[in-house]
C-alpha cells in the first residue's frame, strides 16, 4: 500500500515539471524569434518613466526593430548607457553621420525633459551614443 501511495505523490510532481516546460519552451522559442525577425536583443520594453510624455505614458509597451537603414532625427530609439541596466526611451534630436565610416554619433532627449541627454543622462564624459548602444528603434 505504501508504494501505491509514493507512486501517486511522484506522478503530479512530475506533471508539474512537464507542465513547466511546456509553457518555457516555447515562450522560449518564440522569443528568439522575435529577437531575429527584429534584430533586437530586447523586441519588447516597457516605459519606465515620465520623460517621454506626452509621446508614451509611464508603463507602456513598445516593440522594436534595429534595421541597417541610418537613424534619423526625430526617430524614438531605445539606448542602454554603460554602467547601467535600465534602457532608456528617448527622442532622436541631433545625427552626426561619419563620412568615411557607416558609423554615427546620435543625441536624444526626452520629449518631457528640458536639456538635452548628454547633460546628465549619459555616462561621465559621454557626449554622443554611437550604434552599440542603441537597442532599436520603436515602431509600435
Amino acid at each position: 500500500m505504501d508504494h501505491l501511495r509514493e507512486e501517486c505523490d511522484v506522478a503530479p510532481t512530475w506533471r508539474i515539471i512537464l507542465q513547466g516546460w511546456s509553457i518555457t519552451i516555447p515562450c522560449s522559442l518564440i522569443w528568439k524569434l522575435l529577437m531575429c525577425v527584429t534584430g533586437c536583443e530586447s523586441p519588447v520594453v516597457v516605459v519606465l518613466t515620465e520623460s517621454m510624455e506626452p509621446a508614451f505614458q509611464r508603463g507602456d509597451i513598445l516593440f522594436l526593430r534595429m534595421g541597417e537603414e541610418p537613424i534619423r532625427a526625430g526617430e524614438i530609439v531605445v539606448f542602454n548607457i554603460d554602467g547601467r541596466d535600465i534602457p532608456i526611451v528617448h527622442r532622436v534630436i541631433k545625427v552626426h553621420e561619419r563620412n568615411d565610416t557607416a558609423d554615427f554619433d546620435v543625441l536624444t532627449k526626452g520629449d518631457n525633459n528640458r536639456e538635452a541627454d548628454d547633460r546628465g543622462i549619459y555616462a561621465p564624459g559621454q557626449e554622443w551614443l554611437q550604434r552599440h548602444h542603441i537597442m532599436g528603434r520603436a515602431v509600435g
